[in-house]
């Protein structure tokens, strides 16, 4: 009688089952609302019953996932470092070459004003409020992730240098415009278009990624040597 034959094995890796999928789906919904009740109401405010209650989970699901709290706060930082570094990589793809230092560093001010104040940007902020909450490992973790991020500047900043258009040096100037951009979150409000009030006067991000670059840059110079209007 002939041997059966052995099964062949699918190449690559094994499909996820509907179980993994699903406590996939779950996890991410978990890092998501706890980013929004973490920026909202804060890291010591909040409880993983709420964070639970908020995506329809059971009070001790969270710890399925996630060891600790602090590990769920890891995460939610972890996750909106990814996704800023992702975003700068597509809106730096749509670059041409042609284009200056200075669009290109109006291009890395403009994605960072959407990345801290843009739609789904409760992120960012949470790891700028709650950066003590975490350990000293934990910390180590996003700064690596944070240097990746801020990496691209630097040959921008450079070459802006390089040009004489950008006066303080390069690797203090970095420091200095993100902690400038960082503290929008603090203060920014966006126009209100129904408001007939004080609220319309209030910059877009695009306003407020223009007067960015004139503050760091000063006005652009024309072929002459005088300030373009």
């Amino acid at each position: 009688m002939a041997e059966l034959a052995e099964p062949k094995r699918a190449r690559g890796r094994p499909k996820k089952t509907e179980g993994e999928r699903d406590d996939g789906n779950r996890r991410q919904a978990l890092i998501s609302a706890a980013a929004q009740l973490f920026h909202r109401k804060g890291y010591d405010a909040t409880s993983t019953r709420e964070i639970a209650a908020q995506v329809g989970m059971q009070p001790g699901s969270p710890f399925y996932h996630f060891g600790h709290k602090q590990d769920l706060l890891l995460a939610v930082m972890v996750e909106g470092m990814k996704r800023a570094i992702e975003r700068q990589r597509t809106a730096l793809a749509g670059l041409s070459e042609k284009q200056n230092a200075r669009e290109r560093l109006r291009l890395l001010i403009r994605n960072q004003f959407d990345v801290l104040l843009g739609p789904d940007s409760d992120f960012i902020p949470v790891m700028l409020y709650e950066w003590r909450s975490l350990s000293a490992d934990q910390r180590q973790t996003i700064t690596q992730i944070k240097d990746e991020y801020e990496a691209t500047w630097t040959p921008v900043l450079q070459a802006l240098h390089d040009s004489g258009q950008l006066q303080a040096p390069v690797g203090l100037a970095r420091l200095m415009i993100f902690g400038a951009l960082n503290s929008a979150v603090q203060w920014y409000q966006a126009p209100n278009p129904r408001s007939r009030g004080p609220g319309r006067q209030r910059a877009s991000l695009d306003e407020l990624t223009d007067a960015a670059v004139s503050l760091f840059l000063g006005s652009p110079v024309s072929m002459t040597g005088h300030a373009v209007a």
